[in-house]
């Protein structure tokens, strides 16, 4: 691998970054983008460059949004008065799948996690209470990962939530230990959101 040229080997340093790709992938990508017809590759690298310019965070739930209104937000068949917590945007577009959510979102922005640094003032709690004491939300819906640092999240927002007196509920526990709710099937989504129960 030494022994590429050095474009090349910067562009295999880039394709690790991406999850669950390895050097070898890395390495099979990168071949495969030199096949590339030129204008493919323009047009490909114009699209990275204006990404994060052209798809930003709701500044009301953190759902990601184009140029203009936030679909969730301004959607006048959605119901406000459930609000689901979620940890990542990705994370919404699962729950949409299931078709059994018909209320707003709100993203944490992550999960609690002394031991990677993310702290309390990281998550976006400021503006959870501010759309609480703006809104009439009967419910608060707590959809994070079944993991250790998803129930200690939920656990200390649920603490929060009692204090300010909502109703909070938690997907119920059908979902795999230890799992992301992006790699859950739809079905199972489904079910534990349905069945969800008092928190």
């Amino acid at each position: 691998m030494n022994q590429y040229p050095s474009e090349l080997l910067t562009l295999i340093a880039y394709l690790k970054k991406l999850p669950g790709v390895g050097r070898k992938t890395a390495e099979r990508f990168a071949f495969y983008l030199l096949d590339w017809p030129e204008e493919d590759l323009k047009k490909f690298s114009h699209q990275l460059g204006i990404l994060k310019e052209k798809v930003t965070p709701c500044d009301t739930c953190g759902c990601l949004k184009d140029i203009g209104a936030c679909a969730f937000c301004s959607s006048k068949i959605r119901d406000p008065s459930m609000l689901c917590l979620v940890s990542s945007p990705r994370d919404v577009y699962a729950i949409e799948e299931t078709h059994a959510f018909k209320g707003l979102y709100h993203v944490l922005g992550g999960l609690l996690s002394p031991l990677e640094g993310r702290s309390i003032d990281q998550l976006t709690l400021d503006k959870l209470e501010k759309r609480l004491s703006e809104h009439e939300v009967q419910e608060v819906i707590i959809a994070l990962d079944s993991t250790l640092e998803g129930d200690a999240t939920a656990l200390f927002i649920k603490q929060k939530l009692d204090t300010l007196g909502v109703k909070t509920t938690r997907l119920a526990f059908g979902l795999p230990m230890g799992s992301s709710l992006d790699f859950v099937d739809y079905g199972t989504l489904e079910k534990a959101f349905t069945g969800r129960q008092i928190f």
